[in-house]
């Protein structure tokens, strides 16, 4: 019985302490995410949207961690990409998280318009690129699967007869959210470095938080920067450095990494770095890309004390990634977008 209620105390606390990765001086409201953000580029920053050499790319993603609990966290992503010849380009993407004996759901949907015609410089290869997200966000839970306090009895334990004075109304809400985010990049053909940074902002509508103790609480503003720079090393080896800051109410987030690229046949590289999240996780990623298709796997060793309460319970990833080929061949320049 106290294992049973340990696991069920641990699951609480990592519902607390945020989704997809914990957060820094967590106190607030942390919304789920991926150690291979780059796979799902539409939740890091809506202005990503079509950033890839094609017509459309179909991205997916899926993470579980803190195995050692009895419920653990399970969180998918699917996205698909578009790209217009008026300098437009459109995406959409849902993402769905579960956790815990209680049957949590957070689900979100959202439509992205990137719009790319900001351009200058000698020969334009310079870009900005402007975009504004919009969707739903539902959270849910089944409140027969939750056990509660004056349930339990210290003589025979727990029975889910015994009545509860704990009345849960709110077990599936629903509510809109908007965001929006700027992204620059070099394009700049055959340049042995090529940089970008971007910013975003979610949840500029403020979305309710039913699941408060007050019930009208909101869901605080989640601000991302994000940034790097492709060095091509060789015309075989390109390395990424790049870094991502997270910030949402108290509850904060920062990520160093880097990635190579080798090219180890004409239409196939193989993939390679790591990242590092302060004050919790060390995450080595391992992939391949051949023709228009990548797969990547990644896992995240936890270094923080959560970490070692859970004993070292640590999380997996993996994504897959396919972009369509234009249907008519057109010039385009070498670097079109920040990715590996």
């Amino acid at each position: 019985m106290k294992l049973r209620a340990m696991k069920k105390m641990i699951s609480v606390l990592a519902l607390v302490w945020g989704g997809s990765g914990s957060l820094q001086h967590a106190s607030a409201q942390v919304d789920p995410h991926f150690t291979q953000y780059y796979i799902y580029p539409s939740w890091t920053n809506p202005a990503l949207t079509g950033a890839f050499d094609g017509q459309y790319r179909v991205s997916g993603v899926f993470r579980t961690q803190w195995g050692n609990i009895s419920s653990p966290y399970s969180t998918q992503g699917v996205s698909g990409e578009f790209q217009s010849n008026n300098n437009m380009n459109y995406g959409i993407s849902i993402l769905n998280q579960t956790a815990g004996d209680g049957g949590y759901r957070y689900t979100t949907a959202y439509a992205n318009v990137a719009f790319t015609g900001v351009r200058f410089g000698p020969a334009e290869n310079h870009r900005v690129v402007l975009a504004l997200q919009a969707g739903v966000i539902q959270r849910r839970f089944d409140a027969t699967k939750l056990t509660f306090g004056d349930q339990w009895n210290p003589v025979t334990g727990y029975n889910p007869n015994n009545p509860t004075a704990d009345i849960l109304s709110n077990r599936n809400v629903s509510t809109f959210d908007m965001g929006a985010g700027v992204l620059y990049f070099d394009a700049t053909s055959n340049r042995k470095a090529n940089m970008y940074v971007g910013y975003a902002v979610s949840h500029l509508t403020k979305p309710t938080d039913k699941f408060s103790g007050s019930g009208d609480a909101t869901l605080p503003m989640r601000h991302t920067i994000h940034g790097g720079v492709r060095i091509k090393v060789n015309e075989t080896l390109s390395l990424t450095p790049n870094a991502l800051y997270l910030r949402q109410g108290n509850a904060q987030e920062t990520m160093l990494g880097v990635f190579g690229s080798i090219k180890a046949a004409t239409e196939t590289d193989i993939l390679a770095g790591a990242n590092y999240r302060f004050d919790d996780a060390i995450s080595p990623f391992v992939g391949f890309s051949h023709k228009r298709f990548v797969l990547g796997v990644s896992y995240d060793i936890n270094t923080s004390d959560l970490g070692k309460l859970v004993k070292g319970s640590n999380s997996f990833e993996v994504s897959v990634s396919f972009t369509g080929k234009r249907n008519v061949k057109t010039p385009e320049i070498e670097f079109v977008c920040p990715r590996l």
